[in-house]
């Protein structure tokens, strides 16, 4: 079993193609996940959980379902029935050619595959800085304070001592916490303790992630569209420049917006909220093993014995910060990913029903895909 290193880590942030950097991200996530379960096991780790949504960030930054999502979007009925009303105004107005030869040009305009690319990129760049700064972490753990197994309060105390005080996005209290739990984890002395440490452990790690990325993740639901540049585009596209001249000083004299730009004004909001839900989708799908979870909806499943009524002082008055509904997966389902509370809910409910789920694991990608992974190359097969 490979323990990945502080340099390998290193090595893996550092490399420019994205999607080879999120193939060595995921690996070595699972990689880290198998280390820390030898010091610490049963129960999933935060790099468990970490393994799965690289993984899912990876065909999002692949772009595999970029071309559906994109025709799905141009040839919406109602998308669809907006370009074909402007064009044909526009024909009608300036006696431009035929409405179907603006329509193809609108639609190269609009192009909502590259508004998916940009928020591909955020989620690149959210996948990378979490890697950079987490794995980097727990690959030290594994070769500092717990490298002989479970680690001494002195290690510990030691490793935690070079985190920035304060709190996330810039100090790193919480993780100091959660790798003091992570130790004390390691020496629990039953079943019940450890997974209350583990499970203390992982949130804390959960909400400092959460919180730094807090800026990333908006960016990606943000990353549609620039409203006003299409609307101007469009109507560079649809008026001859004398015309478009003259439309405006209709406008300002009648203080009433012409019909062309209301047309334009409803295509171009219809756009963007059709690529604002494709890109919610896209980022509110996380595949398990054996299971695709809908961030949107309610986690399903139970809690695990272990963690129906933890006892751990700091775990509880935790759970009552991050899940409103106390002991109960209602309303767990996370409507605004862009809400910090309301991640962090669905996270909590996540990461407590699925503890003790040995499939997560599984790994990722099977031999000859990490082989080629290792040699910089994106592998045959399903990933």
């Amino acid at each position: 079993m490979n323990v990945p290193t502080v340099g390998e880590v290193d090595a893996i942030a550092a490399m420019r193609d994205p999607v080879i950097r999120n193939l060595r991200i995921t690996q070595c996530y699972h990689e880290l996940s198998q280390s820390i379960a030898v010091r610490v096991s049963p129960g999933a780790n935060w790099c468990t959980f970490a393994t799965w949504a690289s993984r899912q960030a990876g065909q999002t930054i692949r772009g595999e379902d970029f071309e559906r999502a994109a025709n799905d979007i141009i040839g919406s009925p109602e998308i669809a029935g907006l370009v074909t009303g402007a064009a044909r105004m526009a024909a009608r107005d300036v006696g431009r050619g035929a409405s179907d030869t603006l329509v193809a040009a609108i639609r190269r305009v609009i192009d909502p595959e590259a508004a998916l690319r940009r928020a591909a990129d955020a989620v690149a760049v959210g996948n990378r800085k979490v890697f950079a700064e987490i794995g980097r972490e727990f690959a030290r753990w594994l070769d500092t304070a717990a490298a002989a197994g479970a680690p001494e309060p002195a290690a510990t105390k030691a490793f935690c001592d070079v985190f920035r005080s304060g709190e996330p996005p810039e100090g790193q209290r919480l993780l100091g916490d959660a790798f003091a739990s992570y130790g004390d984890a390691c020496r629990a002395p039953d079943a019940r303790a450890r997974a209350s440490l583990l499970f203390y452990g992982n949130l804390l790690v959960g909400l400092h992630e959460q919180t730094r990325l807090q800026p990333d993740i908006k960016a990606s639901l943000d990353a549609g569209l620039d409203a006003d540049a299409l609307k101007a585009e469009l109507l560079a596209l649809l008026f001859p420049g004398v015309w478009l001249r003259a439309r405006a000083r209709m406008a300002r004299l009648t203080g009433r917006p012409m019909p062309a730009d209301v047309a334009i004004d409803a295509l171009v909001n219809a756009v963007r909220r059709r690529i604002r839900l494709a890109i919610t989708e896209l980022l509110m799908t996380l595949r398990l093993p054996g299971e695709t979870v809908h961030l949107g909806r309610d986690v399903r499943g139970q809690y695990p014995p272990e963690l129906r009524q933890p006892e751990h002082a700091e775990l509880r008055t935790l759970l009552a910060r991050v899940d409103p509904t106390p002991d109960a997966t209602a309303n767990s389902g996370a409507t605004d990913w862009a809400d910090l509370d309301e991640r962090m809910h669905f996270i909590t409910e996540l990461f407590r029903c699925s503890h003790a789920r040995a499939d997560l694991f599984t790994p990722p990608y099977d031999a000859a895909q990490v082989t080629a992974i290792r040699d910089g190359r994106r592998p045959a097969g399903a990933l």
